[in-house]
C-alpha cells in the first residue's frame, strides 16, 4: 500500500523535513526554467551575441582597446596599445561551431538569470529568518545581482582584452603560429567573467557568514595580511601573468574585503543589539 504524504503545515506551523524539499524542488525548477528561456533567447538572438559581445574584445575598436591605444598615445608609448591587429578563430570540429552556439547559449542563460536564481534562493531561505533579520536583509537579491553583473562587467571590459591580447601575441618561437580554437577562445572569456562575477559577491558572502557566527570583524582584521597573498594568488589565476592585469584585479578585490570587514561590523553591532534587547527583556520579567 503506498503511503501518502500530507501536505501542508504542522499544527505549530511548521514544515517537515519533505515539504521543505518538496518547496526547495519548485525553486530549482522555476531558476532551471528561467535558465532555459534565457538560453533560447541567446540561441535565437545569435548575430548581435556572437559579433557585438563575444567576438568583441578581440577587435581594435573595442571600448577598452581604443580607450588604452588613445591613452598610449597620450603618454607617447605603444605598450598599452592591446589587440591592434585582429585575429582570425578557426573551428577543427564538423559540428564545432554549432555546440559552440549551444554552449555561449548556455551561459548566457545562466549570466542573465542570476537575479531569478539568487530570488529563487533567497524565497527558500526567507521564511526561516526572524522579522528583524528580514528587515536588515531587505535589497539582498538587488545588491548580489548588481555585484554580480559588475563583477561580470569588469571581468568582460577590463580583463578579457588584455588577457586576450596576452594570451594570442604569446609566442615561445617565431616559428609557431597561433591558430587559436573558437571554444578555446571562448573558454578563456567566459571562464573570467563567471570568475569576477562570482568574486565579486564577496560583501555578500561576508554578510551571511557573519550572521550565522562563522566569521567576525576581529576574524577579518588579524587574518587581512593573509587575504592580500590570496587575492594576489587568486588574481594570477584569472589574469594573464603581467602586473598591469594583476593589480586591475587586486585592488577591486582589497576593496571588497575592507567592504565586507565594515558589514561584519555592522551585523555585528545587531546581534549585540538583539542581545542586550532579549537580556533587558528576560530581566524585566515577573518572577
Amino acid at each position: 500500500m503506498a503511503l501518502k504524504w500530507k501536505k501542508g503545515k504542522s499544527k505549530d506551523g511548521e514544515m517537515s523535513f519533505l515539504e521543505h524539499l518538496e518547496e526547495l524542488r519548485w525553486h530549482i525548477i522555476r531558476s532551471i526554467l528561467a535558465i532555459v528561456i534565457l538560453m533560447i533567447g541567446a540561441f535565437i538572438f545569435k548575430n548581435f551575441i556572437f559579433d557585438n559581445i563575444i567576438l568583441a574584445p578581440k577587435k581594435p575598436e573595442f571600448f577598452t582597446n581604443r580607450l588604452l591605444c588613445h591613452l598610449s598615445d597620450v603618454l607617447n608609448t605603444s605598450i598599452l596599445c592591446i589587440n591592434k591587429k585582429p585575429f582570425n578563430l578557426i573551428n577543427i570540429k564538423m559540428a564545432g561551431q554549432l555546440t559552440t552556439h549551444i554552449a555561449v547559449s548556455m551561459v548566457a542563460g545562466l549570466i542573465l538569470a542570476f537575479p531569478v536564481i539568487i530570488r529563487e534562493f533567497w524565497k527558500f531561505f526567507k521564511p526561516a529568518l526572524h522579522e528583524n533579520e528580514k528587515q536588515h536583509a531587505r535589497g539582498a537579491v538587488l545588491a548580489a545581482s548588481l555585484l554580480f553583473f559588475t563583477g561580470v562587467l569588469f571581468g568582460y571590459y577590463l580583463l578579457a582584452p588584455l588577457s586576450v591580447h596576452f594570451l594570442s601575441s604569446y609566442e615561445v618561437s617565431p616559428d609557431v603560429t597561433n591558430q587559436i580554437n573558437i571554444r578555446s577562445y571562448i573558454g578563456t572569456l567566459s571562464s573570467i567573467c563567471l570568475a569576477t562575477g562570482l568574486i565579486f559577491e564577496l560583501p555578500i558572502l561576508t554578510f551571511f557568514l557573519t550572521k550565522v557566527g562563522i566569521i567576525t570583524p576581529s576574524f577579518l582584521k588579524k587574518y587581512r595580511k593573509h587575504s592580500i597573498l590570496v587575492i594576489v594568488i587568486l588574481a594570477a589565476i584569472i589574469t594573464p601573468p603581467d602586473v598591469f592585469s594583476q593589480a586591475l584585479v587586486c585592488i577591486p578585490l582589497l576593496f571588497l574585503y575592507e567592504v565586507g570587514i565594515i558589514i561584519s561590523k555592522r551585523v555585528m553591532k545587531q546581534k549585540e543589539k538583539r542581545r542586550e534587547k532579549f537580556m533587558s527583556d528576560t530581566n524585566s520579567e515577573p518572577d
